[in-house]
Parts: C-alpha cells; sequence; structure tokens
C-alpha cells in the first residue's frame, strides 16, 4: 500500500449540463495535477484542512475537517478508463488526480478500510471517514452523465480523510493502517447509503 501520487488543484470554471441542453459555469477544485510522482517525488505538507496548494469550492461535497483529503485507488482507473471508452468512444489512459483525487494510491481500495481506522502516511497521521458521494461536477469531469451514478453503482468511489496530525508526505511513500473500532467497513458505509437513497 503506497502513495502513487499527490495531486493538488485550485479552484477554476468548469462547465456543467444544466438539465440537457443548456450550460453552466460553477466554480470546481476537481481539477488535480500531480505535484509529486514516483518518478518526481517531493514532499507536500499536509495542513488541518489538506494538502498545500489544493483548495476546494464547495466544502459540503469536499473539504472541511472531515473531508480534508480525497484518496482514490489506482487499480479502478481502468473501469472508468473502458467507460469513457464505450459512452464516449474516448480511448486514452487517464491520468492521476482525474478523479478529483489529492492521493492516486495503490493495494488500498474501499474494502480493506474501515470507518475511524488511522492511516500513516509520511510523518502525517489521517482517520478514514467517508466514502464519496458523486456530484454533478464528476460528471462534467468524466464528459457523461451517468458517471455518478456509475460510480455508485460501482462501489468505486474512494474515500475521504480527517487530518490528524500535520507533517508531510510524498509519491512512493508507504501507507500504515492502524485498527479503528472495526464498527463499519467503508464499502459497508456505501452500501447502506446507495440503499437508502
Amino acid at each position: 500500500m503506497r502513495i502513487l501520487s499527490v495531486n493538488v488543484g485550485k479552484v477554476a470554471p468548469l462547465l456543467v449540463d444544466d438539465r440537457g441542453a443548456l450550460k453552466k459555469q460553477v466554480m470546481s477544485g476537481i481539477r488535480k495535477t500531480p505535484v509529486s510522482t514516483l518518478s518526481h517525488a517531493h514532499h507536500i505538507a499536509v495542513n488541518p484542512s489538506g494538502l498545500e496548494g489544493d483548495e476546494q469550492a464547495d466544502a459540503s461535497v469536499h473539504g472541511g475537517r472531515d473531508k480534508a483529503v480525497y484518496v482514490y485507488p489506482y487499480e479502478h482507473y481502468a473501469v472508468w478508463e473502458t467507460m469513457r471508452l464505450q459512452v464516449l468512444k474516448v480511448d486514452e489512459k487517464l491520468p492521476h488526480g482525474f478523479m478529483g483525487e489529492n492521493l492516486t494510491v495503490t493495494g488500498l481500495d474501499e474494502t480493506k478500510v474501515w470507518v475511524g481506522d488511522v492511516l500513516e502516511i509520511g510523518s502525517a497521521r489521517f482517520r478514514v471517514v467517508s466514502p464519496r458521494q458523486p456530484c454533478y461536477k464528476f460528471n462534467a469531469r468524466m464528459g457523461f452523465k451517468q458517471a455518478s451514478r456509475m460510480m455508485v453503482q460501482s462501489g468505486y468511489t474512494g474515500f475521504y480523510l480527517e487530518v490528524l496530525e500535520t507533517g508531510h508526505l510524498q509519491a512512493g511513500d508507504s501507507i500504515t493502517i492502524k485498527p479503528g473500532d472495526r464498527d463499519l467497513r467503508l464499502d459497508e458505509m456505501h452500501r447502506m447509503w446507495s440503499e437508502g437513497s
């Protein structure tokens, strides 16, 4: 379990569908780009509100204390590349950060962590809080309106972390899990949410 890339983004206009044919512009920080990769690793500061250089437009969906850092498993990328090929006829390798995640990781997915688990990465510590609940901005980022629904149906949501201890991290850092109470696994929480909606 390790970080493949650390990704940050600034808040910028995003063009989204508004009831089909109309388009409107909203502010979003969903466009993340790698600032630390395996081939160019350097330390990124972790602050109480997230990663240095990262911005969020709407703290109710990403940001704030409980959603300071978003983690996404690289293993899910192939599924999204296939979906884009089928829906958009676009055959391309998606860059790390494309899902809007701050940390693109390998070896760690939603079935391996529980709400309340503590992750030690670099010199920082985090608490697993919740799976992602995608919104219309994810549809705009992926390029098709069914993307959010497909994320919910697949369970390939990634997850949010709260910062417990500030520090630094970089691509290549290993991830250590310190078990919490282990009452609710992350994929079980997602299933409860999706079945309740």
